[in-house]
């Protein structure tokens, strides 16, 4: 039996710490403005990030001491709870919110299934390539089974309509198929069949996505209108240089960028740190996925490498979604920036996230403890 006392990775701690510091204070800069004009006062997203940073780390180290083969036990059903939250958007508790249904409120409190859904495909994933690691390089138990929940699970997003979280979903299953040794022919033929259907989808049915898709490149083709807001975000990172305006010296976020302390938060951060500040963040980012990939693939665990290995994917896509988006690399959408961008369910799901890593890293440095003392007994 694996002790359950190793050693946290200490990097990656310390790594989540600063990004969550550092986004609170990014969040009460790029909000101020927008807050005074609400009538909420100066410090109503402080107070609130401050709340949910708090909450955040309450659940992350509930999350580090709750043994990872805990999840491989409830990944069943945490996989269908998923599924029915998804489909109660459909339903009257469904809450659509500028014209987008992805929340279920009830009374003061909101959940978005959407973000479930990340953490329950990859537990879902993981335990499935486990407990069937014979069939993995089947078309049907290997490629076909998940093949079709990730059909699923892109459709329920999608339809909210949520694209770009559909898409992170999609993508977090596919290299989960990759790690664990799916033949790579299923999966590059899935991922051309699926491209094809979404593109036609999007052409025939969906106007609103087919704009994106087709006009970011040139987002000034539609400055006051569709890009408004990624113009505005383009004039943040620009005007900052080097070394940036300074803390809380943007000038785009008087009310100029809208939502500044979401999505685009990092136009705020180039704004006022410069290309310094988001060259360290980025770097913060790297270390991170780094850190989650490391841990992975040192486990000798077929369940912790895959949901580790998950893990370190998705918030490798959301980083790269989220500033992909605001450098107007990728279309507009609607993609946060882990542990810096406000966002309540998304600090409480990512923070769970870094537990799970933080319990793999301790029962793996918890097992290779006691080779240690082994080997030093034989001798």
């Amino acid at each position: 039996m694996i002790k359950r006392h190793g050693k946290l990775d200490v990097i990656l701690l310390l790594t989540v710490v600063m990004l969550v510091i550092f986004g609170v204070v990014m969040v009460f800069s790029a909000s101020y403005y927008s807050t005074i004009s609400g009538g909420v006062g100066p410090y109503y997203y402080l107070t609130q990030s401050v709340q949910w940073a708090i909450g955040g780390f309450a659940v992350m180290i509930i999350a580090s001491f709750i043994p990872y083969r805990v999840y491989f036990k409830l990944a069943p059903v945490i996989v269908i709870s998923s599924l029915v939250f998804l489909l109660l958007l459909f339903t009257p508790l469904g809450t659509n919110i500028n014209g987008a249904t992805r929340w279920i409120q009830i009374g003061e409190l909101t959940f978005m299934p959407g973000e479930f859904a990340k953490f329950a495909v990859i537990v879902g994933c993981a335990w499935f390539y486990t407990k069937y690691a014979d069939k993995t390089k089947t078309f049907i138990r290997g490629f076909l089974a998940i093949g079709l929940g990730a059909v699923i699970y892109f459709y329920l997003i999608y339809k909210q309509p949520n694209l770009s979280t559909a898409v992170i979903v999609a993508l977090t299953i596919v290299a989960i198929m990759f790690l664990a040794g799916v033949n790579p022919g299923f999966i590059l033929g899935g991922i051309a069949a699926g491209v094809m259907l979404v593109y036609m989808e999007i052409q025939t049915r969906d106007g609103f996505h087919a704009s994106r898709m087709t006009n970011f490149l040139d987002p000034f083709s539609d400055p006051q209108g569709e890009f408004f807001q990624t113009v505005q975000g383009l004039l943040a990172l620009g005007s900052g240089g080097l070394t940036g305006s300074g803390l809380g010296n943007s000038v785009q976020k008087a009310l100029w960028l809208p939502y500044a302390q979401n999505d685009f938060i990092f136009a705020i951060i180039g704004e006022e740190t410069g290309f310094i500040g988001c060259i360290l963040v980025i770097i913060a980012y790297f270390v991170l996925v780094w850190r989650c990939m490391l841990i992975a693939i040192r486990s000798k665990d077929r369940f912790a490498m895959l949901t580790g290995g998950g893990i370190a994917i998705l918030f490798a896509l959301q980083v790269a979604f989220n500033i992909g988006v605001v450098t107007s690399i990728l279309p507009p959408t609607g993609v946060i920036l882990p542990f810096v961008s406000y966002g309540g369910n998304a600090i409480l799901l990512f923070m769970l996230l870094i537990g799970v890593m933080l319990n793999i890293s301790r029962q793996d440095n918890a097992e290779y403890g006691k080779r240690k003392r082994r080997k030093e007994e034989a001798a």
